[in-house]
């Protein structure tokens, strides 16, 4: 019956069924036609299972980032970030583009989603691409690339769901990351670099000595620090093992409210308002898909579909290093079906005890699914990110499609290959800050 309950969960996926839904449905199956004698299980024991995984401080953190997100995208809070940058790389061709991948690596450290970081950056940097002479596709495709490392930059909603269904801590899954999230500015830098060396017709500004950048960097700079001091505040407070997550996460909310409303003024207390009602509507629907995929995982474990799952690595191979190929390539096709989140609720509970079997670090693995969920929101058929960076850049999916496989495959695909076969680019920081065994 395990199998039936996964075709009713791909196929309803497929067609479009919200995924909540999905996760119910292949929920019921088991309920009614489930166990080993086909008569099922008691949905009395299942309801207060799912309740008392909810039960958990950290899910607060959650809400409150994504609040948070949404008032620093509104609030303009990214643009002061955004000059700064540009005046150490604003004179490279090219280099109006970097400042749009560090500008979106500095703001996913704080909203943590790629969704928002898009929105936000990418409101401010696509007219500048324009009046830069930049081809509209690659600077779409670019920014939707860049976006991706508000994943990956800690904290971001994605890995507190991995640690809450895992059970391990939520500040080793942020250290995990943030070694392929350098990685990744990097060789997206160079590409872009790279692919526009040709390109007579982006706009270079002009060089400018020394003493000029200091001055602009000091002058830029003052308005800048309302904003840079938030992602200091809250990596610092939780690396420093002065506050939680959770807290963290309450802090940016309060601190980003004034400086949204009365330093940068981009703010007033009806968008406020329209703010926390669509925050509060975007964390409804991700509580009720965890209540509701805590309730799928336990009836696939009493399944035994982990094991299953094993069963079929195994027949394949028994190489570590072949099993953690099969993993990437099926985190990979879920991520083209579904959203980030929505692969971490689903594939964790059954790939977890094969990471475990395989003598895999949760730790390291913690940095796998980060990268993976990366690459499936700009992978088609779904591919949510790269056709919202269309939308928002006003360019053609025809036009985005070659400068985007092509950071795809020089970019995420090398980002990934190191992640899964170097675990000491993964584990340096948690084993430095936290002695998470190598």
């Amino acid at each position: 019956m395990i199998y039936v309950a996964l075709f009713i969960l791909i196929s309803t996926l497929i067609i479009g069924v919200p995924v909540p839904v999905s996760f119910m449905a292949s929920s019921a199956w088991l309920i009614f036609f489930g166990g080993a004698d086909g008569t099922g299980y008691q949905a009395t024991q299942l309801l207060p299972y799912g309740f008392s995984q909810m039960n958990s401080v950290s899910l607060i953190a959650i809400a409150m980032f994504i609040l948070a997100g949404s008032i620093m995208e509104r609030g303009k809070i990214a643009e002061k970030m955004i000059d700064m940058v540009d005046v150490f790389v604003g004179h490279i061709r090219g280099g109006l583009g970097i400042v749009g991948i560090i500008s979106c690596a500095v703001f996913g450290s704080i909203c943590g989603a790629a969704c928002a970081t898009l929105s936000c950056i990418g409101a401010i940097m696509f007219p500048r691409f324009k009046a830069g002479g930049y081809p509209m596709g690659h600077a779409c495709a670019l920014m939707a690339n860049a976006s991706l490392l508000g994943l990956l930059i800690p904290p971001n909603a994605t890995l507190i769901i991995f640690a809450w269904i895992s059970g391990i801590s939520v500040l080793s899954c942020f250290l995990s990351t943030i070694g392929p999230g350098i990685v990744t500015v990097i060789i997206l830098s160079f590409l872009n670099m790279y692919m526009l060396r040709n390109n007579k017709e982006v706009f270079v500004s002009q060089k400018r000595s020394g003493k000029e950048r200091f001055d602009m960097f000091m002058k830029r700079g003052r308005l800048a620090i309302p904003a840079l001091f938030m992602p200091i505040m809250v990596l610092g407070g939780i690396y420093g093992g002065i506050m939680t997550t959770t807290e963290a996460s309450a802090l940016s909310v309060f601190y980003c409210i004034p400086i949204g409303l009365w330093v940068y003024k981009g703010l007033n207390w009806r968008t406020l308002f329209s703010i926390v009602v669509e925050s509060a509507i975007t964390t409804g629907v991700i509580m009720i898909m965890l209540y509701s995929v805590s309730m799928l995982s336990r009836l696939y474990i009493l399944e035994d579909l982990p094991g299953k799952v094993l069963y079929l690595f195994y027949s394949i191979s028994t190489n570590k290093y072949i099993i953690l190929f099969m993993i990437n390539v099926f985190l990979v096709l879920m991520g083209m079906l579904m959203d980030d989140i929505s692969v971490v609720v689903l594939t964790t509970p059954i790939l977890m005890p094969i990471i475990m079997e395989i003598g895999i670090s949760p730790v390291h693995y913690a940095a796998i699914v980060g990268v993976n969920t990366a690459v499936g929101c700009i992978t088609p058929p779904c591919a949510p990110v790269l056709y919202l960076s269309g939308r928002v850049g006003g360019a053609s999916i025809n036009e985005i499609m070659k400068p985007a496989l092509t950071f795809m495959i020089f970019g995420w695909i090398p980002v990934l290959l190191v992640t899964t076969y170097v675990p000491k680019v993964v584990l340096f920081l948690p084993h430095l800050i936290l002695n998470v065994p190598w």
